[in-house]
């Protein structure tokens, strides 16, 4: 009998005050951003049963200290590779130097293949030098990891249409934004097309782009002043039919969850 088709996934930390997605097979993982710290990513996998000496590598999407906080003490801990763009190692070195290891320049439209793990990057929309997001095959199985993207792009909707499985960016409810307290400036900042996804953005993006093997998606990098669970899962009524749909916490680990070809479950680690 064929072996399930099967991979991992957990949301170690999700929002401003920090970021890093987990993907694992049996044996091995990656991670997505490291921007929380050391200590955190080690308490924080431990309260759920991770095993972080399977991690391979790490994978940049860009150099907001949301994202590599952590990085340089978290690599040399476990003397493994960090994957990002060239634009991105160029503003992020304050985070990363001295590495015991030399970042590897990932490029858009690049395919990194570790172990059991392809990685797919391509291009998106933020406001710093040269972002990027990753769509992550193993297994059989894709998972998405789309945050931090300002506006919809040829390359999320190319990337999502292939996903059994997402983080995808529910960052602001717009009107929660625009009455909140942050200075105009900021306000703009987060709804420009560099900025962030709102509620609303991310569920049209879903309802438009065609991807017949989606059954799970976990909102991500939600804003603890401009948004709220309930507010983001409310947008995404719509599809609960056909895709289950959660959220990641910005203050602890949420579960491990094993996906599958049609289903996200959690595991009994």
């Amino acid at each position: 009998m064929e072996a399930e088709k099967q991979v991992y996934i957990c949301s170690l930390a999700s929002g401003s005050n920090g970021n890093a997605y987990y993907i694992a097979t049996e044996d091995e993982a990656i991670i997505v951003d490291c921007g929380i710290s050391y200590r955190q990513m080690v308490t924080r996998a431990r309260n759920v049963k991770i095993d972080l000496r399977k991690v391979k590598a790490v994978f940049i999407t860009h150099e907001h200290s949301d994202h590599v906080r952590g990085l340089r003490v978290f690599c040399d801990n476990f003397g493994i590779d960090c994957y990002m763009t060239k634009g991105t190692a160029m503003k992020c070195r304050t985070f990363y130097m001295p590495l015991k290891k030399t970042p590897k320049a990932i490029h858009y439209d690049e395919v990194v293949e570790i172990g059991a793990f392809k990685i797919y990057c391509f291009e998106k929309p933020h406001d710093v030098e040269e972002p990027c997001s990753f769509r992550i095959e193993a297994n059989g199985i894709n998972i998405g990891v789309f945050t931090d993207i300002g506006c919809d792009c040829e390359g999320l909707r190319k990337h999502l249409s292939q996903c059994h499985m997402a983080f995808l960016e529910s960052n602001y409810d717009e009107a929660m934004l625009w009455a909140g307290k942050y200075p105009q400036y900021l306000k703009e900042r987060v709804a420009s097309d560099h900025g962030h996804l709102s509620n609303k953005q991310a569920a049209t993006i879903v309802r438009e782009v065609d991807a017949p093997h989606l059954h799970t998606i976990i909102l991500s990098h939600l804003s603890a002043d401009n948004n709220h669970p309930h507010i983001a899962r409310k947008a995404f009524d719509e599809f609960a039919d056909r895709i289950k749909i959660m959220h990641a916490s910005r203050y602890e680990a949420g579960q491990v969850m094993k996906v599958t070809e049609t289903e996200t479950e959690t595991t009994m680690r």
